[in-house]
């Protein structure tokens, strides 16, 4: 065996290496996007018996699904969005692109006081005066702690009594940081979406959405645990369903990090 990966499967057999799951559950319960009824909404996740070693099948159990590309943790494509329409559906990434460095920005104090809170580039800029600039084919993960909402649904969406979901997201200046300074692979977060629930009002309007899909750049959405990540030096690998012609996917998360 090649000594690179002889030393990398030891490391996770021994415990040097740590596998993080940075996936959320995929059940009935899973909270979705809801859009204003005028436009097309997404499924939720539903599972249904095929046979459970009875009359059906005696020696198998199994399932079908359905829901939609953008339920649970998954990958939002450049294609996504109307701006990476000419881009990459996420059959068409090449699977390489699906792993990086992780940078992880910690933004939950901020949230815990104000739920709009966005990721701006004064973010970024202090995490790179202690880790130095944000490595090229980095996941940008904002850690805002709202992952720990994510069973019960009405915390999660958090709508106030304007009826709009305040949850935080990605700042328009971020996102214009991210994809013309720095090379990164795209952005990550706790939350439903990768834009702020007020991010319909924006000017653009779903600021991060617009520019990062726009710069053939992906998101990761619904995240876990990123309490156990470091800030820096972890690797994260994010595997979506090969879903031909497909806008996104759930998908399988994980990170890597030093024991």
């Amino acid at each position: 065996m090649n000594d690179t990966i002889e030393s990398l499967m030891q490391g996770i057999r021994g415990g040097g290496l740590r596998v993080i799951d940075l996936t959320q559950p995929l059940n009935s319960n899973t909270p979705i996007i809801e859009l204003p009824p005028q436009w097309g909404q997404t499924p939720g996740f539903t599972l249904k018996e095929i046979s459970r070693y009875d009359e059906r099948g005696p020696f198998w159990y199994w399932n079908s699904f359905e829901t939609g590309e953008h339920t649970g943790t998954h990958l939002d494509a450049p294609a996504h969005w109307a701006t990476g329409r000419d881009k990459s559906t996420v059959d068409r990434i090449p699977v390489s692109s699906f792993i990086g460095p992780g940078v992880v920005v910690e933004m939950r104090e901020e949230c815990r006081a104000n739920p709009d809170a966005l990721l701006t580039p004064d973010h970024l800029h202090r995490w790179e005066s202690r880790y130095g600039e944000i490595p090229a084919g980095a996941w940008v993960l904002a850690r805002t702690g709202w992952g720990d909402r994510f069973s019960d649904a009405a915390a999660y969406k958090n709508a106030g009594e304007d009826g709009m979901p305040h949850v935080p997201g990605i700042s328009k200046e971020a996102a214009e940081l991210l994809t013309g300074q720095r090379d990164v692979l795209g952005v990550g977060v706790e939350t439903v979406g990768t834009d702020a629930g007020m991010a319909g009002t924006f000017d653009p309007p779903f600021p991060n959405h617009n520019i990062m899909h726009g710069a053939g750049r992906m998101g990761l959405t619904s995240l876990a645990n990123l309490d156990q990540l470091p800030e820096a030096g972890s690797v994260v690998i994010a595997l979506p369903l090969k879903i031909e012609d497909g806008s996104g996917s759930p998908a399988r998360v994980i990170a890597l990090v030093a024991g």
